[in-house]
């Protein structure tokens, strides 16, 4: 079901009254449900005092609640006493609501505070905007666009809605009631007078004045007025220089009313590119179109022509554009579900790794409100493509079950003694889980932080059970917790669009109240990037193209903003006088370098690191600036972390894996993981790296779901299908490799033209089509049989042959010719050895790639013990390998070999070969495709 459905099934009577005598009602969405009766005990939005607050709109206001964006104080009242919002910091504006109107300020000049460790451009007044005799008792919201609002300050007569907007130098306001009153808050110098514009200078920053035409402006004092009627518009804008006084005019009276990103991901060429575009009336004249400024993640990256004009900002300077859009383009440099496990890792290492997790006492460890329990939903997500990896089924399918298990608790609403439920409010269009913790319920805090590790488990489960996530069962509820952090669907009225992004920003605001007198603020940025990369996957698992872009926007737009606002990246967001390379916060007016908790400075660094995910390499993206953060830490330390050691050898991992790898390796049986992360994790992503090299964004590919890494001697393609059919991947290089549905695919290349791209390299008979073999007699197969059969394999007469095939049996293909994919052999093989004990059965694969007679690649694994039961058990290599000899490329009319003995035991053995529809044959996987 999607967005729009549920919507209209909501609308049609979908909610479900359940039981009896029911003390909430719910609203059923697949196997799932949500309540919409707060649960016993719980809060809802609240203000300081826990007194439950609504939202703060006009009678005629229409629209979704929407929280979390740098107006916010204007809509939710956080403080009894503070009916009117907090600073407003819209750059290079800024605003704070008052009784008598809407204070104007342009904070140009930071201070650094709280010892060197905070830097804010802070809110001062330069005028109050308003109209005569105005004494609201409140502000309202009337209305707001992507990155606009309109306030409403009125009285029993009185009006006056002003709508402000990030990178806009113009107020536009509308009044009715009296005239309209400026008053400055020191003597202005008037050096303009043009009709009905008035240019002046206060506080060294020069703004215009315009009412409309043929009314003029009196002077008294510091106070300005102009009467428009009963009802009226005026406007004041922000001048770079007195000498613009022109340029603005000619906007003067093209008010905007409202403002739009779109946004457009072209897999082919790996290009996002994002519109920016507001709607302007013309409240007199013909002119349309405005002014508008750019932070530096918008200039840096836009195709639109800029002019000589700039402001001082937060984030550095801005640029302006002149017209009523904008346009940048990004490149996508792709989202990966996981990273490959090489064939050097101790596999078995990793099994163990995964067994202490599964084994605890407490998978969960104790977590029971939505962010600790997304925490520990996400680091046991991330060990089921690991087991899968390393042939571990039965942990790949356990850690599922517990995956399982708890979502499906927390996706279904069982009334009032339901522990683990998602509660609809309706005042506020949120949904809310309980327990909370964080304020996530009573301040509406970290939706996305918190949601995005359910949709992480959603997404793992998705890829290995598509069935699970189906409209029938637990797709809708996951989808609509998914909405309510970041809704896509315009049309969707449950929930605002993009309650947790901030489009003219380029990232995420944390608070859902803004009330603080900094504004709003965001620390982990991280979590809001690991939100971007789940739904992007989800999204593709779903054949969701809405949600996969809307993933895609998300991960690579902050990604764009994160580096320049939190680590200074390009030099010139952070002023002069900032000691600190990096911030924990940024916050409207400004960076923090300190956390929300009296943290390590690991923990602040490593707050816009975790969760460490495969969606983390865009903090690789550029190596060298990856690699100076890091010395960073480590000379602020004066050693290297001892806190969070995982999440820091990851990252380090990111510029130098060999020493992060070996950092691991002399602690890991120590250290203490980070409560989100994992040994096996942790092992799996620096060996990788290790191995892999660093991540390079000089290729692209044409799909979402890829990383390209490079050692310096080699570049290592990776592909992720989320589809149910096999895909060919185009890397920009030229680069080919064609990935198996729900699989990952790697390749090795030189960095130059890549693998062959012919598909028959040699023009071999044999046919091995996806690289799944099947035995069948005493060949190797592409079909499966259709009967029930076996093979037995000799007993080892109570000798050892451990390593060394003795009267195996033999199971071959030859005469083929197939690319080389760069992964790793697979298998898994049905035995039975009944009821007798110590027997053993151990595997040989070898590849003759050139059809020479020589095998050029041998591959030896260890044995597997079989109990002494009658059953079936499965050897697959997961077991690891006991040897291995040289290297795989391209069959050229090559020959594979599997080769099957005892290694142990005085009892003959059976390997399953073909089985009844539906239970588990013997299958070798080859890293070959035709």
């Amino acid at each position: 079901m999607t967005a729009s459905t549920a919507a209209a099934a909501l609308a049609c009577g979908a909610l479900l009254v359940l039981g009896p005598a029911p003390a909430a009602a719910q609203v059923r969405l697949g196997s799932g449900s949500y309540t919409t009766e707060l649960p016993p005990g719980a809060s809802g939005p609240s203000d300081v005092t826990g007194a439950p607050v609504t939202p703060k709109v006009t009678a005629d206001f229409d629209q979704p609640v929407a929280t979390n964006d740098w107006w916010s104080s204007l809509i939710f009242q956080r403080y009894p006493d503070n009916p009117y919002g907090e600073n407003l910091y819209a750059h290079p504006l800024s605003f704070k609501a008052r009784a008598g109107g809407l204070e104007v300020g342009y904070p140009d000049t930071p201070a650094i505070v709280a010892d060197g460790l905070k830097y804010e451009y802070s809110h001062s007044p330069d005028l109050v905007l308003g109209v005569q005799g105005l004494n609201a008792p409140a502000a309202r919201v009337a209305g707001y666009g992507d990155w606009t609002v309109t306030a409403d300050l009125s009285d029993s007569s009185r009006t006056l809605r002003a709508t402000i907007g990030q990178g806009l130098p113009f107020v536009y306001a509308d009044v009715s009631g009296g005239p309209v009153r400026v008053e400055f808050t020191a003597q202005p110098t008037v050096w303009r007078r043009s009709g009905s514009a008035v240019g002046v200078t206060v506080n060294g920053h020069h703004y215009a004045l315009f009412a409309p035409s043929r009314t003029s402006w009196s002077e008294s004092g510091r106070v300005f007025t102009a009467h428009v009627g009963g009802s009226g518009h005026a406007s004041v804008a922000l001048l770079p220089d007195p000498g613009v006084f022109d340029t603005y005019a000619r906007y003067a009276h093209s008010f905007v009313t409202d403002s739009r990103l779109s946004y457009d991901y072209d897999p082919g060429s790996a290009t996002l590119t994002s519109t920016y575009r507001v709607t302007t009336e013309a409240r007199e004249g013909s002119a349309r179109g405005t002014l508008l400024a750019l932070y530096p993640h918008h200039w840096k990256e836009t195709t639109t022509a800029l002019t000589d004009l700039s402001y001082t900002s937060p984030r550095g300077p801005m640029r302006v554009v002149e017209g009523d859009r904008f346009t940048t383009e990004l490149t996508t440099h792709g989202i990966l579900p996981s990273l490959p496990t090489v064939d050097s890792a101790d596999h078995q290492r990793m099994r163990t790794l995964i067994d202490a997790e599964l084994n605890a006492a407490d998978p969960w460890k104790g977590a029971t409100d939505t962010y600790w329990t997304g925490k520990a939903l996400g680091r046991l997500a991330q060990l089921v493509p690991i087991a899968d990896s390393i042939g571990y089924t039965s942990g790949r399918d356990a850690l599922l079950d517990l995956l399982k298990g708890r979502m499906e608790d927390w996706l279904t609403a069982e009334g009032p003694g339901d522990d683990a439920q998602f509660y609809y409010d309706e005042r506020w269009d949120t949904l809310i889980g309980f327990p909370a913790s964080f304020g996530a319920n009573t301040e509406l805090n970290d939706h996305d932080f918190h949601y995005g590790y359910f949709v992480t488990a959603a997404a793992t489960i998705a890829r290995y059970d598509r069935a699970w996530i189906g409209e029938d069962r637990w797709g809708p509820m996951v989808e609509t917790v998914l909405r309510d952090a970041n809704n896509p669907d315009r049309g969707d009225s449950r929930f605002p669009w993009l309650r947790s992004f901030s489009p003219y920003a380029g990232h995420g605001w944390a608070s859902g109240h803004a009330g603080f007198a900094s504004g709003n603020n965001q620390e982990s940025s991280s979590e809001a990037m690991h939100f971007a990369a789940s739904t992007a996957l989800l999204g593709s698992l779903l054949g969701d193209e809405e949600l996969r872009d809307l993933g895609v926007y998300l991960h690579t737009t902050q990604a764009s903003a994160m580096s320049r606002y939190w680590q200074n990246s390009d030099g010139d967001a952070f002023p002069s006088g900032y000691s600190h390379d990096v911030v924990g916060m940024v916050w409207s007016d400004g960076g923090d370098h300190r956390i929300w908790w009296d943290g390590t400075p690991e923990e602040l660094y490593g707050i816009n690191y975790l969760p460490i995910t495969a969606g983390s390499l865009y903090l690789g993206h550029d190596v060298d600036h990856a690699a100076a953060v890091h010395r960073s830490l480590v000379a602020r330390l004066g050693r290297q972390p001892q806190t969070w050691h995982d999440i820091h050898w990851a990252h380090q991992a990111l510029s130098d894996p060999d020493a992060a790898l070996a950092a691991f390796e002399a602690q890991w049986r120590s250290y203490e993981p980070e409560s989100g992360s994992s040994k096996a994790h942790t092992y799996q992503w620096l060996s990788t790296l290790a191995e892999f090299g660093t991540v390079t964004t000089a290729v692209t590919a044409d799909t979402p779901h890829y990383a390209v890494f490079d050692d310096g001697d080699r570049r290592t393609y990776v592909a992720f299908n989320a589809t149910n059919r096999p895909i060919a991947v185009t890397f920009s290089d030229g680069t080919t490799l064609t990935a198996a549905p729900g699989q990952l695919a790697t390749v090795h290349g030189d960095g130059g033209s890549g693998p062959d791209p012919d598909p028959d390299p040699g023009g071999g008979s044999g046919t091995i089509g996806d690289g799944v073999l099947y035995l069948d007699g005493g060949a190797l197969s592409t079909a499966a049989p259709s009967f029930e059969a076996g093979v037995e394999i000799p007993a080892a007469g109570g000798a050892n042959h451990d390593g060394t095939p003795h009267n195996p049996v033999v199971f071959e293909i030859d005469g083929v010719s197939a690319r080389y994919t760069g992964q790793s052999t697979r298998f898994a093989f049905p035995v039975d050895s009944g009821a007798s004990v110590a027997n053993a059965v151990q595997a040989r694969v070898s590849y003759d790639l050139d059809g020479d007679g020589v095998f050029d690649r041998v591959e030896t694994y260890h044995y597997f013990a079989t109990n002494d039961l009658p059953g079936w058990e499965t050897y697959t290599h997961g077991h690891g390998l006991k040897s291995s000899s040289g290297a795989l490329g391209d069959l050229v009319d090559g020959t594979v070999r599997l080769e099957l003995w005892s290694a142990l035991g005085r009892q003959a053995s059976l390997v399953r070969t073909g089985a009844p529809e539906g239970q588990q044959a013997a299958v070798l996987t080859v890293p070959f495709r035709e």
